[in-house]
């Protein structure tokens, strides 16, 4: 048993390190789709906390319906803290939500509180 999972490591590091830099970041981002990120977005107007999405999974930025370009907003799914504590609490849903890459000043950080 311990020298298959030796070789499974082993085999997975050198196929691994084989890729592009961009395979890389595409698998790595395809495992932490899988696993989640806990991320919590902060949306703020005339400097003041205004809104707070936890439990996002991840942004994503929009493309066109071709498909070939990239709009300029990313969205994503997560629920709303009204009361701003990091945690869901009762009656606090999960919503869709959309940020625009130019008026929106937001910030998109891992929660601290888990």
């Amino acid at each position: 048993m311990k020298k298959v999972l030796v070789l499974t490591v082993v085999l997975l590091t050198l196929i691994f390190s084989g890729c592009t830099q961009e395979t890389q970041n595409k698998i790595g981002r395809g495992i932490q789709n899988w696993t989640g990120t806990n991320g919590v977005l902060d949306i703020y107007m005339g400097g003041k906390l205004v809104q707070r999405f936890i439990k996002i999974d991840k942004l994503t930025t929009a493309t066109a319906t071709d498909g070939t370009t990239s709009r300029n907003y990313r969205y994503g799914y997560g629920y709303l803290d009204t009361n701003f504590n990091f945690k869901k609490d009762a009656g606090e849903k999960k919503l869709y939500f959309e940020v625009s890459n130019d008026s929106t000043p937001y910030i998109f950080y891992e929660n601290p509180e888990n």
